[in-house]
């Protein structure tokens, strides 16, 4: 681990290269607002069976009837009759970057994406506003069964597969406002089947680029993994820095089927002109498991808490996260949990910094249901001050129905104070290394669980968001 960090520390980070716009052409862009002629366009120009579009108006004509959120982060500022929901690039699909077109592919290879597939990952897709631009999966995976596709791919090639899972038990179009926007604009994204037994030692890789001004992106991302199987995936997401509003609201579905096991990686890089209104769920099987490593920051607003639902004895679940508040950035993000039966186990386990005026929050909720009897639960919520002027705030809920259970939760807040500050300094480090060596023990639990280059890129983008810190 000593190694790692200090090829972690040495690292330094060009922000240009998520902030800045690419001018590209588009074979498509959406006029502001959303009506049920685009949703029927979307649908149209996608040739989707009818069903899909069905669930799409659904969507359009509930979420047109359903009020916005009135708790959490204030979304005032989010005038959604002037985001842009569809804005598809004049780029094909393809399994070569040498047939992506070059300003396109000349933003991913700024992000470093081409370099990693090489040899770190089982395959990738990449993501440029509604359209995926590539997408590929090692020959490796294919033969064994392995299923890696663009959901709008998806939706053609494995249609009794979609329809079952797609936006079904999981999360539901009538979950809450932002889903219900989701169904009926959704664009893009990924879908994963992992056959019966097979374990991906490698994994997958999708990074999502917003990039039109006052953008909207869809993508849904829907994995799952047959009994046995195991799989890693990574999602990497930015946008560049605007003065108008951009409004990302994906969704993620996750279903882990007996005796599996999903890992989900995500480190979420919007610009602080962003809201990241994102869902995330996970349903998991008898003896199964989903993890959760969240890394988010960047973005100005953030309503973000990743859940499982433990349906099946045995089952499991991990949650880890890490969110970074400076000024101007509200990130209300956590966790929740349902044991819907016995013998099921969870951790949560947040983390938050907040600097020069931002707000964190850890928002969270632990369910456990009258038949799931011993049943463990530990939660575990740190904060991180740094300035007088930060907030950190915690709205834990629990609700136990069965008294066989166990169940934790800790909290902690704390400044970085003067006399840590002043012994690091008298070892020969500035006061602004001093402090970034402090927040970077603070983060390296979740540090550690990412994949090296996420790792990497974590700690590089929250040492840039430390710089001025002093003074």
């Amino acid at each position: 681990m000593e190694d790692r960090t200090l090829q972690i520390q040495e690292l330094t980070v060009d922000r240009s290269r998520y902030d800045t716009s690419t001018d590209i052409k588009n074979k498509f862009v959406a006029k502001p607002g959303i009506t049920e002629a685009l949703v029927k366009f979307i649908s149209t120009s996608k040739n989707e069976p009818k069903w899909m579009l069905n669930k799409r108006l659904r969507g359009y004509k509930l979420f047109k009837e359903t009020a916005m959120p009135n708790w959490g982060p204030d979304l005032k500022k989010l005038d959604l009759d002037k985001i842009k929901y569809y804005v598809r690039p004049d780029a094909t699909e393809s399994k070569k970057w040498e047939d992506v077109p070059a300003e396109i592919r000349k933003v991913a290879e700024r992000i470093g994406i081409p370099e990693a597939e090489k040899g770190d990952l089982s395959g990738v897709g990449f993501q440029f506003d509604s359209d995926m631009a590539y997408h590929n999966l090692k020959q490796e995976w294919e033969s064994k069964g392995v299923i890696f596709e663009n959901m709008d791919v998806a939706v053609h090639k494995y249609p009794k597969l979609v329809k079952k899972y797609f936006m079904t038990n999981c999360i539901p179009i009538n979950d809450h406002k932002f889903i219900m926007l989701h169904a009926a604009v959704w664009s893009g994204g990924t879908f994963i089947y992992i056959p019966p037994g097979i374990k991906v030692e490698i994994p997958l890789q999708a990074y999502f680029r917003m990039n039109a001004k006052q953008g909207g992106q869809f993508e849904h991302t829907l994995i799952i993994a047959d009994k046995g199987s195991e799989v890693h995936y990574i999602e990497g997401c930015s946008a560049p820095q605007y003065e108008k509003s951009a409004l990302h609201a994906g969704c993620v579905e996750l279903h882990a089927l007996e005796g599996s096991r999903i890992r989900y990686s995500s480190v979420e890089n919007w610009s602080k002109n962003t809201f990241n209104l994102n869902t995330k769920r996970a349903i998991v099987h008898k003896n199964a498991r989903a993890d959760w490593i969240n890394g988010n920051l960047g973005s100005g607003c953030t309503m973000l808490y990743p859940s499982s639902i433990l349906i099946g004895e045995g089952a499991s679940s991990d949650s880890l996260g890490i969110a970074f508040a400076a000024q101007g950035q509200n990130q209300d993000t956590g966790s929740k949990v349902v044991h819907a039966a016995p013998n099921t186990t969870s951790t949560i386990w947040a983390k938050s910094i907040s600097k020069g005026g931002g707000i964190a929050s850890y928002r969270g909720s632990v369910r456990i249901l009258k038949n799931a009897k011993n049943s463990k639960c530990s939660v575990n919520c740190d904060a991180l001050l740094i300035g007088n002027d930060s907030v950190s705030n915690t709205y834990p809920f629990m609700k136990v129905e069965n008294n066989d259970v166990t169940l934790s939760h800790e909290a902690s807040v704390g400044k970085i104070g003067e006399s840590e500050i002043f012994y690091l300094m008298s070892r020969g480090l500035t006061e602004e290394q001093a402090m970034q060596m402090i927040v970077a023990g603070f983060i390296e639990p979740v540090v550690k669980q990412l994949p090296l280059e996420y790792a990497v890129e974590l700690n590089k983008l929250i040492g840039l968001e430390m710089e001025g810190s002093i003074g």
